[in-house]
């Protein structure tokens, strides 16, 4: 099988059901933010030792794959089985936020990105699962129903938000607080 099929060469692709829309389509845009969140994670992925953190990642690589298939889907009656978003995987991320956050300082104050690579990488993850969050909800209200997908990745923004603090104090790196300027 050939990588190129130049079905897209006048600028439409197919959703699962086979329909052609344009590549700027809401779902389009949705899922592909999603494998954009996809490749980051990879990076963050990549950039970290830590044995734990690096297999809640591939765990959260195989959810957003779901993701992506269940905003590529715009049948009802698809000819197979939709993976799904359960319960199960939302509290698999608050368990894992709750697990890090045990031995965190308190915060205090916003927290700039930066001090290390693999902390950038992990802010860089959240801004883009903020992004996806805010695509899918256009998709959940304008096209099909998807509050589950919703509620994991505003979650997963907050995983990221925290691993980046837990990677912070792993590293023993100071995080940077954002001091407001006084007039």
């Amino acid at each position: 099988m050939k990588i190129y099929t130049k079905t897209g060469d006048k600028g439409t692709t197919a959703l699962i059901s086979g329909k052609r829309v344009s590549k700027y389509h809401l779902r389009i845009e949705a899922y592909g933010t999603v494998d954009e969140l996809m490749a980051f994670t990879a990076v963050l992925y990549d950039s970290i030792q830590n044995p734990r953190h690096k297999t809640f990642l591939l765990k959260v690589q195989d959810r957003l794959m779901t993701l992506a298939t269940i905003l590529a889907a715009d049948c009802e009656n698809c000819d197979f089985k939709l993976p799904e978003i359960t319960d199960a995987d939302i509290e698999a991320i608050e368990k894992e936020i709750d697990d890090l956050d045990t031995d965190l300082p308190r915060l205090s104050n916003f927290i700039l990105p930066g001090g290390h690579p693999a902390i950038s990488n992990a802010h860089v993850a959240r801004t883009v699962c903020r992004r996806c969050e805010r695509l899918v909800l256009k998709v959940h209200d304008r096209e099909a129903p998807c509050l589950d997908v919703v509620k994991y990745l505003n979650r997963l923004s907050d995983y990221f938000f925290v691993l980046s603090r837990k990677l912070t104090k792993e590293l023993t790196i100071d995080e940077i607080s954002w001091i407001p300027r006084s007039k």
